[in-house]
């Protein structure tokens, strides 16, 4: 339970299906500003950056009590620690993180699946928008009914023997319709703001928080075009993400995005906005929650979360690598953000977007075979 309408009114629907129900709330230790209306439990004036946050835990809490289930809160300080320097050390290398999937896979379903074996419970309810199909044997991992909601995308690591262990109450629901199931209920957060960004950032201020705990990621060095030819300077690559437009500060007649970022060589590449097409990218870290019927399958792929699905096909290779061949270029393919494939609504499997169109990661799987992907 996070304090937001979300979990809210999943741990209601729950209780009102007769489950015996547990509330927990993950304390992170993340500094998070809140200026945006008072807190239903607390009446404090909060903005609606991440979770988590005290208010977050109030909010929670008197939900629970609304419930009269019992509600504890997990201290995960020392491990979302972990977290944060994973967030900084991929930015560092000039790859865009996305510390969303990971805290899913640690934590959410992970560090807390452990505390629910440690006090007997069978499975783990959230609040995401998905839904977990039990109707053909093995369960499968399937888009929300409301697909602008859908955040199965976040959910793509889950390790397949979990699947039956996962509920998500809200899979059939809009956001309208839980926000109305909320004020059904009388809960005092039915109108609580969305949580928006990561929540260990505070302002949005992600190179802040890259520099305090990497400041080496942030020596000068050159701009170039696709030439290769130096046209500024910049502060450091940590600065910077695939297909970013403003804060360049490059005066041109048209406009110009990062296209590329090599911290090796501590060089940011700029281009036009069709140099950021690409119709192949390599995966690393690939899971997989269904069996593909060949080592080559079509699917619809998703490289970022608002990204629309695209047509493609996925070849699964040794020491779990995948390549993506899409139909049609797709813009600004980034590395570290997640990459998931779909069989119409069901979720296949992801992977971690290593390099659009690098051929050199044959060879990487090819010396690394005994890595197989999660299946």
């Amino acid at each position: 339970m996070s304090g937001g309408v979300d979990s809210s009114v999943a741990a209601c629907l729950l209780k009102e299906q007769g489950y015996d129900i547990t509330g927990l709330f993950m304390r992170v230790g993340a500094e998070i500003s809140e200026t945006d209306g008072p807190s239903p439990a607390s009446g404090q004036a909060r903005q609606r950056q991440g979770c988590c946050s005290a208010s977050d835990a109030a909010d929670a809490r008197y939900v629970a009590g609304l419930l009269n289930v019992p509600f504890y809160v997990l201290n995960f300080k020392d491990d979302f620690d972990e977290l944060m320097d994973y967030f900084a050390d991929e930015y560092a290398v000039g790859r865009t993180p996305n510390p969303c999937v990971v805290c899913n896979q640690r934590f959410k379903f992970g560090k807390i699946l452990d505390y629910a074996d440690a006090i007997g419970a069978t499975c783990v309810a959230t609040g995401h928008y998905a839904r977990i199909d039990r109707s053909g044997g093995a369960p499968s991992l399937r888009r929300a009914l409301d697909a602008q909601k859908d955040q199965t995308y976040v959910l793509f690591g889950l390790r397949r023997e979990l699947l039956d262990r996962v509920l998500f109450p809200l899979g059939d629901l809009t956001k309208d319709a839980v926000r109305d199931e909320a004020r059904r209920r009388g809960l005092p957060n039915c109108d609580k703001p969305d949580s928006v960004e990561i929540c260990f950032v505070p302002d949005q201020d992600y190179a802040g928080v890259v520099k305090r705990r990497r400041p080496d990621a942030f020596r000068e060095g050159d701009v170039v075009d696709q030439q290769g030819r130096t046209v500024a300077r910049h502060a450091g690559v940590a600065n910077f993400t695939i297909g970013q437009r403003r804060g360049l500060g490059i005066a041109a007649g048209t406009p110009i995005y990062v296209t590329r970022l090599d911290a090796t060589t501590n060089t940011v590449t700029v281009g036009s906005k069709p140099d950021l097409l690409n119709d192949r990218l390599w995966a690393d870290g690939v899971n997989l929650l269904e069996t593909p019927t060949s080592q080559i399958f079509r699917a619809e792929v998703k490289i970022r979360y608002l990204h629309r699905a695209a047509p493609a096909s996925v070849t699964i290779l040794p020491g779990g690598f995948a390549r993506v061949d899409f139909d049609e270029p797709q813009s600004a393919i980034t590395p570290g953000q997640a990459v998931v494939f779909y069989d119409r609504d069901v979720v296949i499997g992801g992977g971690w977007i290593r390099s659009p169109g690098d051929e050199s990661l044959e060879k990487d799987q090819q010396e690394h075979p005994e890595q197989e992907c999660t299946a």
